[in-house]
């Protein structure tokens, strides 16, 4: 599958901009190719009980699942000012849940895959 990196990264910067972030102020916004060709997106959601906040990433899973499901592909994941994050382990583990250990991750060294990300990650075949 061809992935278009520029596409990708301008969803993600458009995501990041619909942020809510009034405490940390740090947006993120983060955007995916799926395997059937769609495009998806989702940005971080703070809440006042600071635990109870939603990482981007939380954002793009739940719509993964709700337009229909498939694995993740190609992943950029922007700050404020687009530049490139890596995301923090609990998403690294949410990513690879729907992607795998072929993902791809966007990074300022350049795609990687999720199994380079997040080594020994633990999976559903674990659970066998």
């Amino acid at each position: 599958m061809n992935i278009n990196w520029n596409e990708i990264h301008e969803l993600a910067t458009v995501a990041m901009t619909r942020s809510y972030s009034p405490y940390s102020h740090f947006p993120v916004g983060v955007a995916a190719l799926v395997d059937d060709g769609r495009y998806i997106s989702g940005c971080n959601v703070e809440n006042a009980s600071y635990g109870l906040g939603l990482c981007a990433e939380c954002g793009l899973v739940s719509e993964l699942a709700r337009t229909g499901g498939g694995r993740l592909i190609a992943v950029v994941c922007v700050d404020a000012d687009g530049n490139f994050l890596a995301p923090c382990g609990r998403c690294r583990q949410l990513l690879f849940e729907h992607g795998g250990a072929e993902m791809l991750l966007m990074t300022a060294d350049g795609p990687e895959k999720m199994s380079d990300m997040l080594p020994w990650a633990f999976g559903p075949e674990n659970l066998k």
